[in-house]
């Protein structure tokens, strides 16, 4: 981001609709307080899904015939082929900024060292003598990843996506990423050099719901292109269209979540700087329109420092139309409270994809918090360096889901299989309970199955 400290950008400078919620002196329930919380109105959710359906019927219809439609629709892109050929990945690598790749190569590098320590280890737990129950973690045989195309490019997606599935040992991988007319129908050419980095070469120029059906459902080969096989899970952040999309499918394959537009919110006391309470708001407010960006904060001087850095930087920041919009939707403002108590309650109840903390003793206040997608804590760990470079994964829960689900992680990709190894004198010790069990669920055929493996031997 680009920021000035000429004093001019201060006078010049158009004043931001940076709403205000006073929750000072209130006493809000759960309910109460996730009702108040700003939050992006989604009056075409409805609207949404009835288009995502008939996307999904068409590409499982009628294929490639279906997705060629649809890239000339969403894309703008004349289309006779999805798959990416090898020569594009290897060209895009080989093109690929020195600058651009190193810092890739050190997210990559920081991104898999935290993955590989994620994997839990199987256990194996012995009941009694010759009774053992084991837990095995196994992969997924095939997953899906999509990468978002949009208002920018996201190379930083394909590692957030393949990193964890490599670490997880799934043996075949699948990326979407939407074509572009820029780029002669393929996806950005840093994606597919971010793919080839991470040694991925099955990579398809589809876009949106499409790219998510065709992952669910699989596509059968047409006019000389290979079929899309279906996958286990599809994983990856998009649009309201994609996390419809997941959201339909989920039940036919797994998915991470309904990852939509991102969010931050920074809880800050009158210990915080302004100027970087209002760079983090922005940097997540340049990703989109209806990005949000929150503050909770005790401070109402707090407050109205950051409102004068936010229209200082908005001003001098590249996509500064984008972030003024952002900023000045419902889904957006800065929510007063009474105490640090109140803000963690709040910040508990919004469940932020992202969640700062700018406070005094800042990690104590951290260890508070229960929900969250990824918590930063500190004035030097923002949200930018969860996005690219700390190791962490940046597809996490929207919306509010981060009270009851995870980011992106190896567990995703993983299958927790129980394995259930008794001896007969260890199933002789409990037939008795099984059959004891089964006449009080009235289901006499499951004690029978226990009671004929010592009759027979009698």
């Amino acid at each position: 981001m680009t920021t000035s400290s000429d004093n001019s950008a201060i006078t010049t400078a158009q004043p931001l609709d940076f709403r205000s919620l006073d929750l000072r002196g209130r006493r809000l329930t759960l309910a109460e307080l996730r009702a108040a919380v700003p939050r992006a109105q989604h009056h075409t959710m409805a609207d949404a899904e009835s288009k995502v359906l008939d996307i999904i019927t068409a590409v499982r219809s009628r294929g490639f015939a279906a997705l060629g439609e649809l890239a000339q629709k969403f894309d703008g892109v004349e289309q006779s082929h999805t798959r990416v050929p090898a020569a594009a990945l290897a060209g895009a690598l080989a093109e690929l900024d020195p600058a651009v790749r190193s810092a890739l190569e050190e997210s990559i590098s920081r991104a898999r060292r935290f993955a590989e320590g994620q994997r839990p280890a199987n256990v194996d737990v012995e009941l009694a003598d010759g009774a053992v129950v084991s837990q095995n973690w196994i992969p997924v045989g095939r997953v899906g990843l999509y990468v978002p195309g949009g208002l920018a490019v996201y190379p930083s997606s394909v590692i957030m996506n393949v990193v964890p599935a490599l670490a997880a040992g799934v043996e075949s991988i699948a990326l979407a990423s939407p074509p572009q007319k820029d780029f002669g129908g393929l996806p950005h050419p840093t994606i597919l050099a971010a793919a080839a980095l991470l040694g991925i070469d099955e990579v398809y120029a589809i876009g949106g719901a499409q790219a998510i059906a065709s992952f669910a459902y699989g596509v059968p080969g047409a006019d000389g292109e290979e079929p899309i096989e279906p996958v286990d899970v599809v994983t990856g952040p998009g649009n309201i269209f994609v996390a419809t999309a997941k959201r339909l499918v989920k039940g036919v394959v797994g998915i991470d979540s309904e990852a939509g537009t991102t969010e931050i919110a920074i809880l800050a006391d009158a210990t915080a700087r302004p100027e970087l309470v209002a760079a983090d708001l922005i940097s997540q407010a340049e990703h989109d329109p209806k990005a949000a960006s929150v503050l909770v904060t005790d401070s109402a001087e707090l407050a109205d420092a950051v409102a004068v850095e936010l229209a200082r930087q908005t001003a001098t920041t590249k996509h500064s139309d984008r972030v003024r919009e952002a900023l000045s939707g419902p889904q957006s403002g800065v929510i007063l409270v009474d105490d640090l108590e109140q803000g963690i309650a709040v910040c508990n109840a919004y469940a932020a994809e992202h969640l700062e903390i700018m406070t005094a003793d800042a990690p104590a206040v951290a260890a508070r918090i229960r929900n969250a997608g990824a918590i930063f804590v500190g004035d030097y760990s923002p949200v930018s360096l969860g996005d690219y470079c700390a190791g962490s994964n940046h597809v996490l829960p929207t919306s509010g889901t981060a009270a009851f689900s995870s980011g992106l992680n190896v567990t995703t990709f993983l299958r927790a299989v129980q394995v259930i190894n008794y001896s007969r004198a260890a199933l002789e010790q409990v037939s008795s309970h099984i059959v004891s069990l089964s006449g009080a669920e009235d289901l006499p055929g499951h004690g029978d199955a226990v009671k004929i493996r010592f009759a027979s031997e009698g």
